[in-house]
């Protein structure tokens, strides 16, 4: 394949990723309401042990991932861009219709496991567009990336939602139509971003260790504390994909459209929260104030959904946890302040490595502590647990910013490398 020249053919790739991210969030985030609830069917009904056993697939999904992820991006490195989001995109067509037809909780489970391994393109995407796009546009694409998330994430669910009340296996097959038809659309359309004089002459295993990324933060102190805040937000963020379609049914008695619907409520509010009140909250307030208002927003919204006796209450506290949206952005604006023009790739992929280990421990951690307190052998019955324990999460990440995120206005600003001034 040759390289997209510019301006046509890279609207037209650009416009390709779009789709590609989009129905690929759209296919995951329709299985969202119901996957919990075809557990709890394979498990003979009892709500506390599909819990514990949507723990466990979360688990398993984030720890394939985490070892997964980075392979494949040796992959497109090595092969190009293309062939790794086409046999994506087809692996998880195949896998969903796969998860459909499942007799049983392990061939179910078998198949979130081919899911993880074959999820490449939201990484890919990304390596997309720094291929195609010059570093000064990369910004704008990178955020075209997040509104197709965000856009997914709110029709997703709610698509769900509805196909899985009129029966738990359609919303698989309707993932596995989504996915399909992007590979075919691809396989027509979608142009190779890496040419082959850019590529990796070989395909290299030290590129591929999922903890490489994770020890360059340690030649980084001074953004210990706010890693920490990252790593802590993102372990509490969790408790939403892990428990809580089930504590919605064990709380509120809210079935697959119901949850549907809040979820794709929960998705609204933070596209508007990100495209409406970020840079203007940022502005205003300055990095370090942003930062601990969203995170004391989360913990406010967070405690108000654990300790809601009743739907409405927990619809209250909706708006106020959507300004926990506020704080991701003004840590990455804090980190960056704090590192070399130089070493901006590879902080951020550093900290995606430790994302990805949060997203090991927690779905465990979330699901366990539901599944025990909703079960006859809990001292008392309290589904909101889950919600109680980000909350205290983010109360913790919020004193750690406290007393280790720094002040731009009292620091000077990091020199540029001298080629950057060439």
């Amino acid at each position: 394949m040759t390289p997209i020249p510019p301006p046509a053919a890279r609207k037209a790739a650009l416009a390709f990723i779009f789709v590609t991210v989009l129905i690929d969030v759209l296919a995951f985030g329709v299985i969202i309401p119901v996957l919990p609830h075809l557990v709890q069917q394979m498990v003979g009904g009892e709500l506390s042990t599909a819990a514990y056993w949507t723990g466990v697939f979360a688990f398993a999904f984030s720890l394939v991932q985490f070892f997964s992820a980075p392979v494949q991006g040796a992959l497109s490195d090595r092969f190009g861009r293309r062939p790794v989001i086409l046999l994506s995109c087809l692996g998880l067509g195949a896998d969903f219709v796969f998860m459909a037809l499942a007799p049983s909780l392990g061939w179910l489970f078998a198949g979130r496991l081919i899911s993880a391994i074959t999820s490449a393109s939201f990484t890919t995407a990304n390596a997309y567009i720094a291929d195609v796009l010059p570093p000064e546009r990369r910004a704008k694409g990178f955020g075209m990336i997040g509104a197709a998330f965000g856009l997914g994430f709110i029709v997703g669910p709610l698509l769900g939602g509805v196909l899985g009340g009129i029966d738990h296996r359609l919303p698989f097959w309707c993932a596995a139509g989504l996915a399909l038809l992007n590979f075919l659309y691809g396989l027509f359309v979608l142009p190779e971003s890496l040419p082959r004089e850019r590529r990796s002459p070989r395909f290299d295993w030290r590129h591929a260790r999922p903890l490489g990324g994770v020890q360059m933060l340690r030649e980084h102190r001074a953004i210990w504390g706010l890693v920490a805040v990252v790593f802590i937000a993102n372990f509490a963020h969790y408790v939403y994909p892990s428990t809580f379609v089930l504590f919605a049914d064990a709380a509120f008695g809210w079935k697959e459209r119901q949850a549907g619907y809040v979820l794709a409520a929960v998705g609204v509010l933070s596209v508007i929260v990100n495209v409406a009140v970020v840079g203007r909250l940022v502005k205003a307030l300055g990095e370090r104030r942003a930062l601990l208002l969203g995170l004391s927003c989360g913990t406010l919204g967070f405690l108000l959904y654990g300790l809601a006796g009743q739907g409405w209450l927990f619809l209250l506290g909706l708006p106020i946890s959507a300004l926990w949206a506020v704080a991701g952005p003004a840590t990455m604006a804090l980190i960056t302040r704090q590192v070399p023009a130089n070493e901006q790739g590879r902080i951020q992929g550093s900290l995606s490595s430790l994302v990805s280990l949060a997203g090991i421990v927690a779905p465990a951690t979330f699901a366990g502590a539901f599944g025990f307190f909703i079960s006859p052998q809990a001292p008392l019955r309290l589904p909101g647990v889950a919600f109680l324990l980000a909350a205290g999460l983010l109360a913790l990440a919020a004193l750690v910013a406290r007393r280790y995120a720094p002040d731009p206005a009292a620091q000077a600003p990091l020199p540029a490398p001298a080629d950057a001034l060439e």
